[in-house]
């Protein structure tokens, strides 16, 4: 890597929402940014494999088979590594299931992307997360 570039994180990610279109957000233990579920994928791993054993070893949970859309890649500074940038492909997607934060995961947290109140967000969920959520809520059917 070039001395004068600094890494980028690559990540794959869930927008989950609920019947109300709120979105479900996680905050890792030690941190205070919630952000979106998911993390890095493992060497030859694909997207949608890296996701559900994300959701998996965070939450406890399943990816509910056909529900996950692709919205796009997006850049952002990282929540918890200061200097850096995190690439997150995201997904919309649906869980089967009921959540328990395991492994890293100290929290969870339902928030409503119109009024997201004084919850720590990180980057890439207060920019790039809500928003999209919301052009979910005002255009496209709920997965």
């Amino acid at each position: 890597m070039d001395q004068g570039r600094r890494a980028v994180i690559e990540i794959v990610t869930a927008l989950v929402r609920d019947q109300r279109g709120h979105v479900l957000l996680v905050r890792k233990r030690g941190t205070e940014s919630f952000m979106q579920p998911g993390g890095k994928r493992e060497p030859g791993e694909s997207d949608l494999d890296a996701l559900a054993r994300e959701l998996r070893e965070e939450l406890g949970c399943g990816v509910v088979p056909g529900s996950t859309k692709k919205l796009g890649v997006f850049e952002a500074p990282a929540a918890n590594e200061p200097g850096q940038r995190v690439q997150a492909t995201i997904y919309a997607a649906e869980l089967s299931g009921g959540i328990a934060c395991q492994a890293e995961i100290e929290d969870h947290t339902w928030i409503d992307p119109r009024e997201p109140g004084d919850t720590p967000l990180a980057p890439l969920t207060r920019d790039t997360i809500l928003p999209l959520a919301l052009s979910l809520n005002d255009g496209v059917q709920a997965l």
